[in-house]
């Protein structure tokens, strides 16, 4: 928390992008015969799988275990996560007739978020609860292609072609996606990351015209409920300055630019994230070690950080591996980044 505020204490925290389950086996065991949305509205459940990697890796943050379309689901779209795919829309979003279908999120319905995050706040104690949601771009980007897109296209074409539209399916999106945040601050979560996965795709002109605005009004509700935020997507370098400006505390780096030049990128108004390229962790540990400090270092030109992976857990992730990263960025975090500022 101290991090995310940029008063950086001694120690360097951690935590891990879907560190919620993937690689866990005890993840798989308790998930078995139950799908991801079921699994995400039984509270006991979420908060059992939250937890498992708390107790594992002894990270410094508790992600909520759940995904970014829940709450399309609980608005009362139609969709579903289909393993090996990911989440399918049953009927997309093409013209203006379908955009009644996107209708405002109760926060009655979602009392079952609410409820796993007060059981989890109870069991965390000091250790925080980070809540999220989907930015309203990536969201969009679902419901108009219908599930995973390599290229976006559907997507683009009514942005630059319908621009009306569009900006009236992100402004649904991002009141969605405010309200979703607010009902796991209101129940406990004491940080949030908005998730703008798929922004990476956009040139930096788009992004500033048709994405920001939209981010901006999801972090500004979060802001007015007086807790830290942060900004994530990947294949975001270019848009390092402009995700700043629409209002988080931290921005979230992948592994393509080093922090210390994603910080100069931003400014000194905020702290960084992340930023290990997930595919190392296959590496050899002596050399995945060194990585590890590598980050730790351009990191500590920042007046905060974070430590995170770049992106996910890869579900072949070897745990013990994470484990010893989070040993490594404990033991020798504080002594690297006072050694980097020499």
């Amino acid at each position: 928390m101290a991090a995310a505020r940029r008063r950086q204490g001694e120690r360097l925290p951690i935590w891990f992008m879907r560190q919620a389950g993937r690689s866990l086996p005890e993840y798989h065991r308790v998930r078995e015969g139950v799908g991801m949305l079921e699994a995400c509205a039984r509270p006991e459940l979420v908060t059992e799988i939250t937890l498992q990697p708390v107790r594992r890796y002894g990270v410094d943050g508790a992600v909520l275990y759940s995904d970014i379309v829940v709450p399309l689901r609980v608005a009362g779209i139609d969709v579903d996560i289909v393993a090996g795919t990911g989440p399918v829309i049953a009927e997309p979003i093409r013209s203006r007739g379908d955009l009644d279908r996107v209708r405002p999120l109760d926060p009655g319905r979602a009392d079952f978020v609410a409820e796993s995050v007060r059981l989890l706040v109870a069991e965390l104690g000091p250790i925080p609860l980070i809540g999220f949601a989907g930015a309203p771009f990536t969201l969009a980007s679902y419901l108009i292609e219908g599930g995973p897109s390599k290229d976006y296209a559907r997507t683009k074409a009514m942005m630059v072609g319908d621009p009306e539209l569009w900006h009236d399916l992100c402004g649904r999106l991002a009141d969605i996606a405010a309200t979703f945040l607010t009902v796991q601050v209101e129940a406990g979560a004491q940080i949030v990351q908005l998730f703008d996965s798929w922004a990476g795709s956009l040139a930096p002109v788009d992004y500033l015209r048709f994405v920001q605005p939209h981010s901006a009004a999801v972090l500004a509700r979060a802001a007015a409920l007086g807790v830290p935020s942060i900004h994530f997507g990947v294949g975001t370098g270019e848009l390092l300055p402009a995700m700043a400006a629409a209002g988080p505390d931290v921005v979230g780096v992948d592994w393509r630019v080093p922090l210390a030049e994603a910080s100069l990128r931003i400014g000194p108004d905020h702290a960084v994230q992340g930023n290990l390229d997930p595919a190392l962790l296959q590496a050899p540990w002596p050399v995945l070690a060194e990585r590890v400090r590598d980050v730790i270092r351009s990191g500590a030109h920042a007046p905060g950080h974070i430590f995170n992976l770049g992106h996910g857990v890869p579900p072949n992730a070897d745990p013990d591996v994470l484990t010893k990263i989070v040993e490594l960025v404990h033991a020798e975090g504080p002594a690297l980044r006072a050694e980097a500022l020499v």
